[in-house]
Order: C-alpha cells, then structure tokens, then sequence
C-alpha cells in the first residue's frame, strides 16, 4: 500500500514538473529566441524613425546656387498596429481609393507586419499638415520627413543629373541603401553620390495607445544624429550655361567649353533639353515616360554621348601628325585641283580656292587635297616596313589627343568615340591588304572616326596649351575645400612636340581673320577657330567649330555641333563667338548675330521630315 502511494505522488511529481519545464521552455522561447512579442510592444511604445540627411548643395564656380533641397514627407506604416479606423478619411487626405489603400496595406504585411514600410511617399508640406492635425484617428501610421531636389535656375539638367528610388540590387550591394531610399541616378548627383548622400541618423520616438507622440526615448541617450551631405562648388559658369541653351532652344546638338588652364568644364549644353523640376517628386515617374517617348530625346547628354566625324576640324590633328612624323614642313605646298584623286574616275572633292597652298592657308581655306596628301605620306611614311604599321603609329598618336577612350572624370556618361583599330580594316581589307587610299577619308575627319563633343572641346584646349591638356571635370571644390582639383592638375602631353603648335595656331587665327569663319571675328578680339562640316548620311550635313581665345593666354576653349545644320560657318561658328563673347566680355553686342542664331528653329523643319 505505501509502495502504490509513493509510486503515486512519485507520478504527480513528475507531471508537474514536465509542466514546468514546459513553461519555462516556452518562457525561455518567448523571451530569448522569437522577437515578434518584443517587437509588437516595441512598437506598441517605441518608434525607430530614420533621420534622413540633408543632400549636399550644389553652386556655379562663382557660388550661384544650382541646387537645393526642399521637405517633403512620407507616410509610414507598422502594419502590426493599424486597427479598425475610417480609411476614407485617410484615402482622401492622400488622394487614393479603398482598394489602393487595401493593396498597399497588403503588400506593407508581405513586407513585415512589425517593421515599418512606405505607404505613400513624398507628400506636400500642406498634405502633412492636414495628415499631422489627424494622425492620432489612423493608428500604426506615421510620419517622416525626408528632401527632394529643387532647382531655381532650370539649367545643366543633364550635368546635374537627379535622384531617385534606390534598386533592390543596390540594396543588396549596399547596406547603406534600405528600400525606399534615394540615391543618384545620373549625372554629378551620380557621380558625387557619397559625398553629397551624408549620413543618416536615428530618432526613437515614444507613442501611446491613440498614435500620439510621448517623447524621446530617455531623452534622446540612443539617438543618432544625421550628417549632412557636403556641398559641391561646380566649374559651371551659370550664366554662360544659362546663355548657351537659349542660344540652342529649336536645335539638336551641343555646346561644351573648358578652362584650357584647368580643365574645368564653364558650360555643357546639351540640346534639347528639358527642366531638371520635373524629375523631381511624385510628378517624377509620369514626366519621365514623356520625356522619354520624346521624338528628340531630351534625356540622351548629346555633349558626353553623341559621336560625330568630326569633319575639316581633324585636319588639325592630321597637321600636327604630318610636322611630327616630318613628312611635312609648315612649307610644304600641294596643289590642289578640284579634288585628291583616287583613280579610276573617283576623287575626294573639294571646293575652288587658290592653289597651290601650303599648311597655314590649306587650314585657312580648308583644303581637302591638302590634307589628303598629308595622310598619304603618313601612311607611306618610310620609317615603316607598311601602311599597317604606320597606321598604329598614326592611331597611337592621334589617341594621345584624348580621342577613342574615356577621359575616366567625373561625369558618368561620357563615351569612348571611336578610332578604328588596324583590326578593324584587316577585317575589312584583309590582312596587309589595304593602304592608304582604301582610308583616305580619315585624312578629312570621315569615314569610320567617331568623336564627341567633349573630346572636340578638349582638342581646342590642348591646341591652346601647345600640346597638353589638364583632364576636363565638372567639379572646382567640395566645402570650398580644393581636394578634388588633385585629382585634375596633372598635365596629359600629345605625342606631338610643343614647337609644331604655334603653327596651327596662326593658321586657326586666319581661319576666321580671313579663312572659312570670319562670321566669328570680333573687334579687339583674336579667336582661333576651325570649321567643320560633318557628313551625316542621315540628312543635311552637321555643322562643327571649334576655337579658343584670346590667342595669347586663352580663357575659354569650345565646341559646337549643331545637327542637319549645313557647313561649320552657318551656325556653329557664330554661336561659338556668341559663347565666348559672353564669357570674356559678360555681355553681347553683336545684338543682329545673336538674334539671328537664337531664333533660328531647325527642329519645326525636322519634325516634317520625320512626318512625312
């Protein structure tokens, strides 16, 4: 009998204690392992909100400002904690239907039902307020400021770039980056991400029941504050960008001039373009499928992307290439008869001028037998075993120019251009096969070269620096503080000797005084230039200048390319002269010049074309 007793309580002893252990398991589990009960009352109290950091601004070289940040606020959502409310009254706040309102809920859960997610983003100051006044009637929501981009001057949209949304795959490369962040897209915004982005920081808020805001969590001891993001002093010169895209308005192409003794970039118009405001916001998304189903495509940076023939404007670098392998002297004379013969009844043309001529006046005039027999002589250069290998020495030399690859600066777009490689015409020719009449039209800026805008800008700088050009940049300073200029004042030397230089200067100085482009010659003023016509199988031929000034001690070198316009002196050359009349001198009096090219529209004529 007291064995069965003690058999008995040894039984209940032992079911008890299995209980036990079955709370504090479960105790153990709840406490130590799943979060989610820790979370809910988290939440229910304490709020983590993400203190986003003001963006960098953004100023012209003279401290103009091109780029501020303007508040706008998201409405956030902790899933876990939305209980029965009138969602009509929240939907009409915001602008949204029930349905929209149960997707977004639905798809807030998918994310986390503890963790708070994005319900509608980047509200009006005034919609916050009218949200604010009423927070307390929609539990589980809230909300965080945040900025977007403003621009009070609309101009160098493709320079400046714009934010948005960041990629799941940046995420995910990033732990930086949450969703919902914003990050640069294009441009400097791109470019100068980590510098203008700062540091965010962390608020813990206290809430009560009804969604009211109680405090700081003891008193702020675990906040963290957001770093601001530095600002970026740009080599931009506003008002000359300002000026270069009125002179564009109606025209397709682009306008780029560079400090030829820094490098720094005073203007980069491309055209058309559009108002960088409308890629801000919640307007951003709609604007930009219309900007992008444009016909002209404003979004495409024609000044970093567009590759051109340059046209009679590579006769320069043929020159300098001719003095250099000593296959020429400023001297030497060829006579020109109406075209550089090819044999069997086909030529390269050219226009009437006097004859012969030597290289100054062949630049002066433009001749294309000129330079036709330049690069036949340097293709049969005797220092050679062949037309291939002296082809990779001409290439070699021409890419030390700044041509066929990157400049690697800060402007995130830019394309290589193309120098063909001897590869290239093996394939084409075969191996050993061809020579220099099968290429002859690379002698005149045709046939397969391609080159953008930027990179003919850059050539006008280094002729203007005998021979040597500094990288061109966008960006002067960060926090008025000159780190990033060291990234720029090395000096990138041609293959060309300095000595040969001087030459084609004068010539380019004769090129408007009495050459292809007096349109562009100025009072007092001695600009160097030299027109191009692009051929462009496509329609009318492009019109290409190049120039700098003063000649002594230039200031600003440029480039202009103005697409289907005709010859080099019709409109590239002029609104050059525009361009550097106002930068020197700050204003424009040649008032006839400048109306004549601001009210030239050449896109009404292409838009029929394209119709028909």
């Amino acid at each position: 009998m007291k064995t069965t007793f003690s058999a008995r309580k040894f039984t209940i002893f032992a079911i008890f204690a299995f209980v036990g252990l079955i709370y504090i398991a479960r105790l153990f589990y709840i406490q130590l392992i799943d979060q989610s009960f820790k979370l809910s009352a988290n939440n229910n109290v304490l709020r983590y909100i993400t203190e986003y950091p003001a963006r960098g601004l953004i100023y012209d070289r003279n401290g103009k400002l091109l780029v501020y940040n303007e508040a706008v606020y998201d409405l956030m959502v902790v899933p876990k904690l939305v209980k029965s409310m009138d969602t009509s009254d929240l939907c009409k706040l915001i602008g949204i239907d029930d349905s929209t309102f149960k997707s977004r809920l639905d798809k807030a859960r998918q994310f986390s039902i503890y963790k708070p997610s994005f319900f509608e983003k980047q509200l009006t100051v005034e919609t916050y307020g009218f949200i604010q006044e009423k927070l307390y009637k929609f539990p589980g929501f809230y909300v965080q400021a945040r900025t977007v981009r403003k621009y009070p001057t609309p101009i160098a949209a493709h320079t400046m770039g714009y934010i948005g949304e960041v990629s799941p795959e940046t995420t995910l490369k990033n732990s930086y980056y949450k969703s919902g962040d914003y990050v640069g897209i294009s441009g400097i915004e791109k470019s100068y991400e980590e510098i203008l982005r700062g540091k965010k920081g962390v608020k813990i808020k206290m809430y009560d029941v009804f969604n009211r805001e109680k405090g700081s969590f003891q008193n702020g001891k675990y906040d963290t504050l957001a770093v601001p993001g530095k600002n970026l002093y740009t080599s931009l010169d506003a008002d000359l960008q300002t000026y270069g895209e009125k002179l564009m308005v109606n025209k397709i192409g682009s306008i780029v001039a560079i400090e030829p003794s820094t490098g720094e970039i005073l203007a980069l118009v491309s055209s058309p373009t559009y108002n960088p405001n409308l890629l801000v916001g919640r307007i951003r998304s709609e604007n930009y499928s219309k900007l992008l189903a444009d016909e002209f495509i404003p979004l495409f940076d024609r000044a970093l992307m567009a590759q051109y023939p340059p046209g009679s404007v590579f006769k320069l670098v043929n020159g300098l290439i001719g003095l250099q392998e000593k296959v020429i002297t400023p001297e030497t004379r060829f006579g020109c008869g109406g075209g550089f013969s090819l044999g069997g009844g086909k030529s390269v043309g050219c226009h009437g001028h006097f004859s012969p001529t030597d290289l100054s006046q062949a630049i002066a005039i433009s001749c294309n037998t000129y330079f036709c027999n330049v690069f036949r002589a340097i293709m049969n250069d005797n220092d050679y075993n062949n037309t291939r290998e002296s082809y990779l020495n001409w290439r070699k030399d021409v890419m030390s120019f700044g041509f066929g690859k990157k400049f690697k600066n800060d402007l995130p777009n830019e394309l290589n251009g193309n120098i063909p490689s001897a590869e290239y015409y093996d394939k084409f020719f075969g191996k050993n096969k061809w020579h220099a009449l099968n290429i002859i039209s690379l002698s005149i800026g045709q046939g397969e070269i391609g080159i953008t805008p930027l990179q003919l800008a850059n050539l006008a700088a280094l002729i203007a620096n005998k021979g040597y050009y500094y990288t061109p940049h966008i960006v002067k300073a960060v926090d008025k503080k000159n780190y990033v200029l060291n990234k720029y004042i090395n000096k990138n030397y041609t293959m060309v000797d300095p000595i040969y230089f001087p030459t084609i200067i004068e010539a380019m100085y004769q090129v408007v005084e009495m050459g292809t482009a007096t349109i562009a010659k100025m009072e007092n003023l001695q600009i160097c230039g030299k027109t191009g016509t692009a051929q462009n199988p496509h329609g009318e031929n492009h019109s290409v200048f190049i120039a700098f000034a003063p000649k002594d001690n230039p200031k600003i070198a440029i480039s202009v390319i103005i697409e289907n316009a005709g010859y080099g002196a019709t409109y590239a050359a002029p609104i050059a002269s525009l361009m550097i009349e106002k930068y020197l001198y700050r204003k424009v009096k040649r008032l006839d010049v400048e109306a004549s090219m601001i009210n030239a529209d050449l896109m009404t004529k292409l838009k029929k074309k394209i119709k028909k």
